[in-house]
């Protein structure tokens, strides 16, 4: 009989210290939910705050400010939706990449930019524009600049994308934009790349070599064709930049 309700009292026991360990668990994801959520509040409402504040004096500012309220509009909707810690710090590298617009749009008016933002994810292997290139390529015409033009008056802060690293500068149109919704690149498209950016000083090799030459070996046997029909009917996470990086906190006011 003593064995029985000793017994009883160890079941008892590990049971109680399950459910125990198991709140504490809940609560500690729940605190760390909220403070991912606050961090990422605080970002919106910095890019908001800067997107109300400037207003385009030329063509260049004025495509860089709507562009930061894309992504001020963009990190509002995933805000609404974010249920999990990922969720929220993809709300904040939204935001965060919504600044980079507004640093480009000041740069045009030739305004002070403000601090130097750490880089997003795969802008440093992506390298930057370091010359002026006017390209044909399937007869249109792509421009590209280190500096912004009423030519080439979109900016990119430079990454990845579908897996390809498009280098940072001011360009004549954003080709980039359709393999950003859709997940991957059209056929042709390292032929762009090729032309663009090939010899370029401020484009580093290994980025070229993996991202654009591989591309254009792809693009020869169909391979993007391939990724077009998967990427379209597998569908796949298009929100922000897709990373787990906590930018959150640590960096002081930007502006």
């Amino acid at each position: 009989m003593a064995g029985t309700l000793l017994t009883l009292l160890v079941i008892v026991a590990i049971v109680a210290g399950a459910v125990w360990l198991m709140r504490r668990h809940n609560a500690e994801k729940a605190n760390e939910l909220e403070d991912a959520k606050a961090d990422a509040r605080r970002w919106v409402e910095r890019l908001g705050g800067q997107v109300l504040a400037l207003t385009g004096t030329d063509e260049p500012s004025k495509q860089a400010i709507a562009d930061a309220a894309e992504r001020y509009n963009a990190a509002g909707s995933q805000m609404e939706q974010a249920r999990t810690v990922a969720q929220a710090r993809g709300v904040t590298e939204t935001a965060y990449e919504g600044l980079y617009y507004v640093r480009a749009a000041r740069t045009a008016m030739g305004l002070d930019p403000g601090p130097e933002l750490p880089p997003l994810p795969g802008q440093a292997r992506a390298g930057e524009v370091t010359e002026d290139r006017e390209v044909e390529v399937e007869g249109r015409s792509y421009g590209a600049s280190p500096v912004p033009s009423d030519r080439n008056n979109h900016y990119y802060p430079g990454g990845t994308v579908a897996g390809r690293p498009v280098p940072r500068g001011w360009y004549s149109e954003p080709w980039w934009k359709p393999a950003l919704v859709a997940g991957a690149w059209g056929i042709g498209s390292a032929l762009l790349f090729s032309s663009l950016f090939s010899g370029m000083s401020g484009v580093g090799d290994a980025a070229y070599a993996d991202g654009f030459s591989d591309g254009m070996a792809a693009d020869g046997m169909g391979g993007d064709m391939g990724g077009d029909m998967g990427g379209d009917m597998g569908g796949g996470d298009w929100g922000g930049f897709g990373g787990d990086n906590d930018w959150g906190g640590g960096f002081g006011d930007l502006f």
